[in-house]
């Protein structure tokens, strides 16, 4: 139960004054939750503001600069209502100072209201954005407008919100200082000697700080304010994950131990050896499994470094004492994919594979269930329809989940339950920087593949603006010609108003259109049976080029595929780049992939191509992306398990991050089940940072 103490934070935002169900939504939207009725009075909270209006800048009109902000105070001389009839021109009020004139403009306004807002012979204070015109000074819209004679309460310094269509600031302060009210006297659940040593405040004074920034320092990550929410945040993450670990961990393992011998069988059916990197990520796993408690291991390689084989082996030991594995993918097309590559390798050593994807129904899929229940089913691919009730494993023993960051936490604890607590093997092709990695699997021992197997030749990467894509589509019309494979990426489906990008569909007539009929189109809003059919075309070389969205993104695999091109790259994040890429150069001829920008290029836009072009090395690329873009956007959705932080930034609190681990660990060895009195401050923050989930496993474990 959360405590009652927290009650006031927990009330809907409508029931803070002055807000209704109608701007309820609209604070819903710009603190990312669902709907008003998810967002909560500790939300408000944790909207921080990006940056302030500082009033206290009054140069006078005539020494106003272009573009700046600025508080003027004058007399207000006339109003210059439009024409009758002409209600699309401005209403212009004109008012002066000692130094000159300036003219207020208005599109659509009431004038009544503004006759009553700034009164002819009024002494008035505007604010707002000063723009010069043929000598004259204008300000459009000024954001506060008041009489002098009532400006005493005015705010000279104003945070500024991120805001969405229909909120106006108003509301938003309004809303904050409504939330600010309802804070209660809160635990302390920081080491006092750390939180001495790093000068942080209490928690409601972080949060009142946090939203009453007097100057642009104030906005800085590192003010006391921020470290400490952020501090807090990484916390109640890092117990989160201590105790997903620690629940996972009571229910003991069932220890592996076998001696390889179908292993080393699918190791000398290969047409090639293993690479140092697989070897010793296969040993790490064996000596895992072998262990009385269960494995949770994070298997980090390249696009192509060859994880699947290491899943493999793990799975073929698994089989070997007697179990079953599950291969879990996050895509329809990536389970049939695995399947494929799988049931070659173990067809070789008569191991039973079998496919289970949302697309397998009626009979064919009770005959399926069937023989997992039986255990005749060895190893069994699929997507998340693999953790469905009507599931039953005869004995499983080990769970692989492909491209772990589409997978939450929950999910892992799903699948876990299916079975006597199988080992679990985590493996991402997004090579994740190590302060993400602390953040976002913190309950897992990480494996990286660090080179490529035998063979790959390098791709080449260049850079080319939109202007000269009939170059581009002329060169791919020789290469198809030589009977070569393409791929072509666009960032969205369908034209759309709101934005110039090229859509896969008007991309794919173009081509067509140009290079005849070998030209396939695929994207996410087809169906299962439409996209495969497509990608079967693909592979067979009955379609030459393929024009996709980024489904194509992970593990899409056609060996003899060796151009890639990406339009409007500067769209896309480094990480995903390096993905998409990673689809070419897969067989033995050189490959090549070509970024397609739209200029100007923005600084980040220039430096994340440059990186690309220059390095083929995913590590250093993802902690790349990380400087340039954040941990947000970092594993594409925000939704997907990672830890959409609101405060922290990895950037800049990585120190703070590891702290937090090392703090997490030790309150849990001194007090597992957090009844002490720092342990019961700690349900608080994790109650605060809605972090229930995690307090489920204390009441079950």
């Amino acid at each position: 139960m959360r405590p009652a103490l927290l009650d006031p934070l927990f009330a809907s935002v409508a029931s803070l004054p002055g807000i209704g169900p109608k701007l309820a939504d609209l604070i819903a939207r710009v603190t990312s939750r669902e709907d008003a009725d998810d967002c909560r009075v500790v939300d408000v909270l944790f909207h921080a503001p990006s940056s302030i209006i500082d009033r206290r800048n009054r140069p006078g009109i005539a020494l106003a600069p272009q573009g700046a902000i600025v508080t003027i105070e004058g007399r207000v001389d006339r109003h210059l209502p439009p024409p009758p009839g002409k209600s699309n021109m401005p209403y212009r009020v004109i008012l002066h100072d000692e130094t000159g004139e300036l003219a207020l403009t208005f599109f659509r306004a009431k004038g009544n209201w503004l006759e009553k807002t700034l009164p002819v012979d009024e002494q008035v204070l505007v604010s707002g954005k000063v723009d010069w015109f043929n000598g004259r000074a204008s300000m459009v819209h000024p954001d506060l407008m008041m009489k002098v004679s009532e400006a005493s309460d005015m705010p000279l310094v104003e945070p500024v919100y991120p805001m969405t269509a229909g909120l106006v600031p108003k509301v938003i302060r309004r809303a904050v200082e409504g939330s600010l009210a309802r804070l209660p006297d809160l635990p302390e659940w920081m080491d006092l000697h750390f939180q001495q040593k790093q000068g942080l405040p209490s928690v409601a004074d972080a949060f009142r700080g946090l939203h009453d920034p007097r100057d642009a320092q104030d906005l800085d990550p590192q003010t006391p304010a921020r470290r400490r929410l952020a501090y807090d945040e990484f916390l109640a993450g890092q117990v989160s994950l201590a105790l997903v670990r620690q629940r996972l961990r009571k229910v003991a393992g069932r220890p592996i131990r076998v001696d390889g011998r179908i292993g080393a069988e699918i190791g000398a059916s290969l047409p090639f050896s293993l690479t140092a990197s697989q070897q010793a990520a296969i040993a790490d796993v064996r000596s895992d499994m072998a262990k009385d408690e269960r494995m949770l291991r994070l298997l980090q390689g390249d696009v192509g470094a060859g994880k699947t084989l290491v899943a493999l082996m793990a799975m073929a030991d698994a089989v070997e004492a007697g179990g079953q594995a599950v291969l879990m993918a996050p895509t329809e097309i990536l389970a049939r994919q695995h399947f494929a590559t799988i049931s070659r390798s173990a067809a070789a050593v008569g191991l039973k594979v079998e496919v289970l994807t949302g697309r397998v129904k009626g009979r064919e899929r009770d005959e399926v269930l069937a023989r997992i229940a039986s255990g005749e089913a060895q190893i069994i691919i699929g997507t998340h329809a693999l953790f469905q009730d009507a599931i039953v494993y005869k004995d499983l023993m080990l769970a692989v989940v492909d491209e772990q960051h589409r997978f939450g936490v929950h999910q892992r604890l799903r699948l876990t339950a299916k079975g006597l607590s199988p080992h679990m093997l985590v493996m991402t092709a997004t090579p994740i920087p190590r302060t993400l990695v602390l953040a976002a699997f913190g309950d897992m021992d990480v494996s990286k593949l660090t080179e490529k197997p035998a063979g790959r030749k390098p791709i080449q990467t260049v850079t080319v603006p939109t202007e000269r894509v009939d170059e581009i589509v002329a060169r791919l019309r020789s290469a198809l010609a030589e009977g070569k494979k393409a791929y072509w990426i666009c960032p969205l489906v369908e034209e759309s108003d709101v934005s110039d990008l090229m859509s896969a569909e008007e991309r794919h007539a173009g081509l067509s259109k140009a290079l005849g009929p070998k030209v396939g189109l695929v994207h996410g809003r087809m169906t299962g049976p439409e996209k495969d059919a497509v990608m079967a075309a693909f592979k067979s070389g009955e379609l030459r080029l393929l024009v996709a969205t980024t489904v194509v993104e992970v593990g899409v695999d056609v060996p003899d595929a060796t151009i890639m091109v990406i339009e409007h790259a500067e769209r896309f994040g480094l990480a995903q780049l390096h993905q998409l890429r990673g689809r070419v150069g897969r067989g033995d001829e050189a490959s090549t992939c070509i970024l397609l920008y739209k200029g100007p290029l923005s600084e980040t836009g220039r430096a994340r191509l440059s990186i690309l072009r220059d390095s083929e090395d995913g590590f250093l690329i993802a902690e790349e992306d990380l400087k340039l873009r954040g941990e947000g956007e970092l594993l594409g959705t925000r939704q997907s398990g990672t830890p959409g932080f609101r405060i922290a930034s990895l950037e800049a609190h990585a120190d703070l991050l590891e702290t937090a681990r090392k703090d997490a660990a030790y309150l849990l060895e001194k007090d597992p089940d957090l009844t002490g009195e720092r342990g019961q401050a700690l349900r608080v923050l994790l109650y605060l940072h809605r972090r229930d989930e995690a307090i489920r496993f204390l009441r079950a474990g």
